[in-house]
């Protein structure tokens, strides 16, 4: 396991807290404020939210308004619709032909050869399967979706810590040279920061693979031409680049587990020896066909139009109570830094409303929250318990204490 420091949390006992690691692009010095400060401050109970396998779904439950998992309202009609044609072909195996279908379908809209394609039980299956590869030394692009630190470390590979500073932009990183794998998200979880293509590209050298992970590209626009998924790499054939894609956020299939990854004939081929027969069931097939399909693809621009949109109005009411958005959104959330964050999120859930902490992402602390995108009216909800809580006669939380510690 990565190192980590012990801290005693209020209320909570003494509990493990990530301490600052391998950090390349910035170095940190011990005893840093930040590190140590807030966690001073957080409520009773809290140690949980330190813990680097906590995920955005335990931060809500049902009754909850749910701001705290990036997976967007559905699913669609003629998705369920599909998959509900094919309930009695449960009691068979997932048919070759769906299979065909499905991988066709991927391969079609990336302008892809079927060779070129891996389809998967959910993205974070793909990390799992980079293992394969044995890479000798990954460094990971952070802050970002914490699974592929988890399984790499599991499978023995070294690992560096590549901790951009805000607001998270590749523009100056450093990566180690010696590091034959690197892996970045885009748009990344959970700042929400769109890379551009020549950054991404700006990370590869001769022996290096890079993994770039586009769970939530096909929800990210140009904000100038309105062109769909303006920086991603899916259609890129190289020998050298590994895309991790997944289905399961734009259309509500958290519960499906469908994705796919995209690479060389080669690199396939090796993270399909020896993996198990029927990895995917005919309802994660099925809907893979869909998704990728041309109704599917229709929809899944209308919902980042309809992100991009929201969004803005998210991001407008929240500067309104003293919080903007830490970093530009180009995804389906935004990154906020509240004082005493952990406190805010513990008064919204009285309030019933969840917010995913960042407290156990590395490069974030537990001053920062993921809000997800929601309607005007789900965030007119949330904006008037946020006023609540600042009204609270709680000087942490008020506006003036946000815009203080700005200066």
């Amino acid at each position: 396991m990565w190192p980590r420091q012990s801290f005693d949390v209020p209320g909570a006992g003494p509990g493990p807290v990530p301490s600052t690691v391998h950090v390349v692009s910035e170095v940190m010095k011990p005893g840093n404020s930040q590190t140590t400060s807030v966690v001073e401050q957080t409520p009773s109970g809290s140690a949980e939210f330190f813990d680097p396998d906590r995920h955005g779904d335990e931060d809500t439950a049902p009754g909850v308004i749910d701001f705290a998992v990036n997976v967007r309202p559905g699913p669609p009609e003629f998705l369920v619709s599909a998959l509900r044609d094919r309930i009695a072909d449960l009691g068979r195996y997932p048919s070759a032909a769906d299979l065909t279908a499905a991988t066709s379908a991927v391969a079609r809209l990336h302008g892809r050869d079927r060779s070129e394609v891996l389809l998967l039980g959910g993205a974070a299956e793909g990390f799992e399967l980079l293992a394969k590869l044995a890479p000798k030394h990954v460094a990971l692009v952070q802050p970002s979706f914490t699974e592929p630190e988890r399984v790499l470390r599991a499978a023995g590979a070294r690992i560096s810590q590549v901790i951009l500073t805000d607001p998270w932009s590749l523009a100056d990183v450093h990566v180690p040279d010696d590091a034959d794998m690197v892996v970045v998200g885009n748009p990344t979880n959970p700042t929400s920061v769109l890379h551009t293509r020549a950054h991404i590209d700006s990370l590869r050298r001769p022996g290096r693979t890079v993994v770039i992970d586009e769970a939530f590209a096909d929800l990210t626009l140009d904000p100038v031409t309105g062109a769909h998924e303006p920086q991603s790499l899916a259609g890129e054939r190289s020998d050298d680049l590994i895309v991790v894609r997944s289905i399961t956020k734009t259309f509500a299939l958290a519960g499906l587990r469908a994705g796919y990854l995209l690479a060389s004939p080669a690199i396939i081929a090796r993270l399909s020896t020896g993996r198990r027969h029927w990895p995917l069931g005919t309802l994660a097939l099925v809907a893979l066909a869909v998704c990728a399909g041309d109704e599917g693809q229709a929809y899944a621009r209308a919902q980042s139009e309809a992100v991009a949109a929201h969004r803005a109005y998210l991001s407008t009411r929240l500067a309104e109570c003293g919080w903007p958005p830490a970093a530009d959104a180009a995804a389906s959330y935004v990154l906020i830094r509240v004082p005493n964050a952990l406190q805010v999120k513990e008064r919204l859930r009285h309030r019933g409303i969840g917010v995913r902490s960042c407290a156990n992402f590395v490069g974030l602390g537990p001053d920062h929250l993921r809000i997800a995108v929601r309607s005007p009216e789900l965030t007119d909800v949330l904006v008037g318990a946020l006023q609540d809580v600042m009204a609270e006669n709680a000087p942490p939380f008020t506006r003036q204490s946000r815009e203080s510690e700005a200066t």
